[in-house]
C-alpha cells in the first residue's frame, strides 16, 4: 500500500550512560586505507566501521542507521526512568508514558501471571458454537490488535486524495509474507518446520498436550498456507491500480457473503460506511469461502494462535522466550532476546509515541537544527526543478505536470504541529498486558473515526523518535522525523558537504519517490492519475528496467539475489537522491571547493553518504531482507549508486577500466 525519515540534553539513569552510544562523526582514520576507492568504495569506506562495530548478541542487522536508533533509545529510556517515578509532581503525559513503562518493566508481575490475561479472549473462542459467531469473534480481537484473517481501517480515497475512505485488506499470517508458505526450496521447507514447531511449543505453554499441539500446529500451517495463496505477492501490490478497487458494501457482501459485513461493521464501532476499498478482492472471496466451509473447530485452533501470537511479547518468560526463539533468532538470526528496557521503549514509543516524541523533542531536537534542515531541503528542491527542467527524455507536457506536482510537495521537518491527543487512552499502572489492548483499541478508534471525514494533511505516520523518513504519495509530502536528524544522517557541527551527502541524500531520496514506479501514478494533489504521455511512460520504464536488470543480478546471501522489482521505487530513488544532494551542494558551494580533512567537498559528500549505510547482517536476516523488504542492502545501496554515478568517478578520479565504474551506468532522476 502506499504510504508504507542538535545538541542532546541527557536525563541521568544510573546504570549506563547514552552518551557512550553516540555514532561517532566522520574522521579519515575510519577508512579502510588499504582498499582503493575506485575499487570498492564501500569497503574503503565501511569496512573498517564494521570491523570495529560487531552485530550486538541481540541485533541480526547493524550498522550506524541501528546504532543511531539505539542511541535514540537510550535518550528515549532517559525520559521515561523520570517519568517513570511516581511523583505528585508529574504532568499528564509523565504519568501516561511513565506508568505504561514502569508496568512493562514489571516482569514479576508478568511471569505471576503466566496465560491469564488471555483467558476472557480464549473464553470467547472456545465459546464460538457456529458460523455466525465467527464475524463478531473476528471484529472483537482486531479491535484489541490481533490480526486475525484480515484486517480493516481507513486510507484517503485513491481517487479523491481530499476524502478518508474504509479499506479491507489481506492479512492473518504468522509469517512475513505469503511466500514463505508456497517456496519449495530447501531452506523455505527448513523454515516451515521451524515455524510449525514454534506453533506447537505456544499451544504447549497454554497447556495443551503435545500431541494435540502438534496437530493443531499442522491446523495452524494449511489454514495460513490457503490464506496465502489468496494473497496477493508484494511484487504486485508495487503497482496502485492492483490494490484500490473500491465498492460499496453491498458489493463486498455480495464478493464475500459468509463475513457478515453490516454486522462487523457494527461490532468494530465503524461509523456509516456506504463505500470502501476492498485492496484484494480474490482475497475476500477466498476468505468468504473458508469462513463457509472450514470446520469450526480449524478456526477456533487458528484464532486461539492469532491470539497468543500477538500476545506472547507482552506475557511471562516462557512465551517471551518462545517468541523469541522462532522470530527472532530462526526468522532473524539474533543470537539474544533484547534487554526487557529496550522492548519497553519500543512499546512506548508505538503506543504513545507522540506523547513520549514530544518529551524526545524537547531534549533532542533544537530550532536551529530544524531551520538548517528546511533550508537544505529547499536546496534540494531546486536541484530537483532544476533536473525535470533539463531532462531529453520526457516531453514538455509531462514535464510541466511534474514541475506542478513538485510545486505542491509538501515537507514536514521534526515533529508535528500539533500533538496527538491521548487524554481518552486510560493506562493502568500495573496492567502491561491491558495496556497494550487498549493502545490497539485505541488505535483502531481512531483510524476508524477518520472514515467519511476531510483527510487531515497535518497528521504524521511516524513518532518523532523514529530513525527513518517517508515519502507518501497520496499526500504528497516528506516526512522527517526528529529522531533520523541527528548524527551521523544530520550533524550541527559537521560542514555541508557530510551533511548533504548523509542527509541530504535521505531528503532526495524522498522527493525522488514522488516519482518512482509507484509515486509517479499519482498527482500532485495525491490522486490516483494517470499524467504521463504514453511516450514518456515508456521511456520511464526502460530506464526503470536498467535498474530492475543491474539490482537483481547482485547476490544477497548463499546464492539467493536481490529482488529488482520488488526494490525498484527504493534503488531509483537511492540513485536519484544522491545525485540531487550533489548537485545541491555545487550549487551552494558555486566556484568555491573548499576542502576539509584531505578531502575535496565532492569526495566528502560521497563518504558521508556511505557512512551512513555502513553495516553487517546475520545470513538469516540478509535472506529475510532479500524476501521481504524493498531496500538493498547497504553495500549495494553504496557501490549500486556510485556505479552510475560519472560525478562520483571524476570526485576520486577513477579510471574508466575500475570495478566502481560501470560500462552501463543506469539513470532515471
Amino acid at each position: 500500500m502506499p504510504k508504507a525519515l542538535a545538541l542532546l540534553i541527557l536525563l541521568a539513569v544510573p546504570g549506563f550512560c547514552a552518551e557512550s552510544l553516540a555514532p561517532q562523526p566522520f574522521t579519515p582514520n575510519s577508512l579502510d586505507r588499504s582498499v582503493d576507492p575506485c575499487s570498492d568504495f564501500y569497503a574503503y569506506a565501511c569496512d573498517e566501521w564494521v570491523r570495529d562495530n560487531p552485530i550486538p548478541p541481540d541485533q541480526a542487522r547493524w550498522g550506524t542507521f541501528y546504532q543511531l536508533a539505539e542511541y535514540n533509545r537510550s535518550v528515549l529510556r532517559a525520559i521515561l526512568e523520570q517519568a517513570a517515578v511516581d511523583t505528585r509532581k508529574r504532568d499528564a503525559l509523565d504519568r501516561k508514558i511513565g506508568d505504561y513503562y514502569a508496568s512493562c518493566m514489571d516482569d514479576q508481575r508478568a511471569d505471576r501471571l503466566g496465560a491469564s490475561p488471555l483467558n476472557a479472549d480464549l473464553a470467547k473462542i472456545g465459546a464460538l458454537d457456529s458460523t455466525a459467531g465467527l464475524t463478531p469473534l473476528l471484529a472483537a480481537l482486531q479491535k484489541e490488535g490481533v490480526g486475525a484473517a484480515f484486517s480493516f481501517g481507513s486510507d484517503q480515497d485513491y481517487k479523491d486524495a481530499t476524502q478518508v475512505i474504509a479499506e479491507a485488506d489481506q492479512g492473518g499470517l504468522g509469517l512475513p509474507d505469503c511466500d514463505y508458505y508456497l517456496k519449495d526450496d530447501a531452506k523455505s521447507k527448513e523454515l516451515r518446520a521451524q515455524y510449525e514447531t514454534h506453533v506447537e511449543k505456544m499451544f504447549e505453554l497454554l497447556g495443551e498436550p503435545q500431541p494435540r499441539a502438534d496437530a493443531d500446529a499442522r491446523t495452524v500451517l494449511t489454514f495460513e498456507t490457503r490464506l496465502a495463496k489468496a494473497s496477493q505477492g508484494l511484487v504486485y501490490r508495487r503497482d496502485p491500480s492492483h490494490v484500490y478497487h473500491k465498492m460499496t458494501t453491498a458489493q463486498l457482501s455480495a464478493l464475500a457473503p459468509a463475513i457478515q459485513w453490516k454486522r462487523y461493521l457494527a461490532e468494530v464501532d465503524a461509523p456509516k460506511v456506504a463505500s470502501l476499498n476492498v485492496v484484494a478482492p480474490e482475497f475476500f472471496s477466498s476468505l468468504s469461502t473458508m469462513a463457509a466451509t472450514v470446520p469450526l473447530s480449524d478456526w477456533k485452533t487458528y484464532l486461539r494462535w492469532m491470539l497468543v501470537d500477538a500476545r506472547a511479547p507482552y506475557l511471562s518468560q516462557p512465551f517471551v522466550d518462545e517468541d523469541f526463539d522462532f522470530y527472532g533468532r530462526d526468522l532473524s538470526g539474533a543470537k539474544q532476546l533484547k534487554a526487557r528496557w529496550k522492548r519497553c521503549v519500543e512499546y512506548t514509543d508505538r503506543d504513545l509515541g507522540f506523547a513520549l516524541g514530544k518529551r524526545y523533542v524537547e531534549t533532542s531536537f533544537s530550532p536551529k537544527s530544524k531551520a538548517r534542515t528546511k533550508r537544505m531541503v529547499s536546496a534540494i528542491q531546486d536541484a530537483l526543478r532544476k533536473d525535470l527542467r533539463g531532462l531529453d527524455w520526457m516531453t514538455p507536457q509531462t514535464k510541466k505536470q511534474a514541475l506542478k506536482k513538485l510545486g505542491l510537495m509538501a515537507e514536514k521537518i521534526g515533529y508535528p504541529d500539533k500533538w496527538r491527543d491521548y487524554s481518552k487512552l486510560r493506562v493502568a499502572r500495573g496492567d502491561f498486558v491491558g495496556n497494550v489492548e487498549r493502545s490497539a483499541a485505541f488505535e483502531v478508534h481512531r483510524e476508524l473515526a477518520k472514515i467519511g471525514k476531510p483527510v487531515d494533511r497535518n497528521e504524521w505516520e511516524m513518532t518523532p523518535p523514529t530513525v527513518n523518513a517517508y515519502y507518501d504519495p497520496q499526500m504528497n509530502d516528506i516526512n522527517f522525523p526528529a529522531g533520523i536528524l541527528q548524527p551521523p544522517f544530520f550533524d550541527p557541527k559537521a560542514d555541508d558537504a557530510l551533511n548533504f551527502g548523509a542527509i541530504g541524500s535521505v531528503i532526495g531520496h524522498e522527493m525522488t519517490h514522488g516519482f518512482d514506479d509507484e509515486g509517479r501514478h499519482f498527482d500532485g494533489h495525491g490522486n490516483l492519475k494517470d499524467w504521463w504521455t504514453a511516450q514518456d511512460a515508456r521511456a520511464f520504464e526502460g530506464r526503470a528496467q536498467c535498474l530492475v536488470d543491474e539490482y537483481g543480478a547482485f547476490t544477497a546471501t548463499d546464492g539467493v539475489k536481490l529482488n529488482g522489482k520488488l526494490e525498484l521505487g527504493e534503488n531509483t530513488a537511492d540513485n536519484g537522491g544522491l545525485r540531487l544532494a550533489l548537485s545541491a551542494l555545487q550549487a551552494k558551494l558555486g566556484k568555491k571547493s573548499p576542502s576539509a580533512q584531505g578531502f575535496s567537498p565532492q569526495q566528502r559528500l560521497f563518504l558521508g553518504y556511505a557512512r551512513v549505510w555502513c553495516g553487517s547482517y546475520t545470513p538469516e536476516a540478509m535472506r529475510l531482507l532479500a524476501a521481504t523488504n524493498p531496500h538493498a542492502p547497504g553495500r549495494d545501496r553504496v557501490d549500486g549508486v556510485l556505479r552510475n554515478m560519472p560525478e562520483f568517478l571524476k570526485a576520486f578520479s577513477c579510471p574508466a577500466s575500475a570495478p566502481m565504474a560501470s560500462p552501463k551506468p543506469c539513470r532515471v532522476w
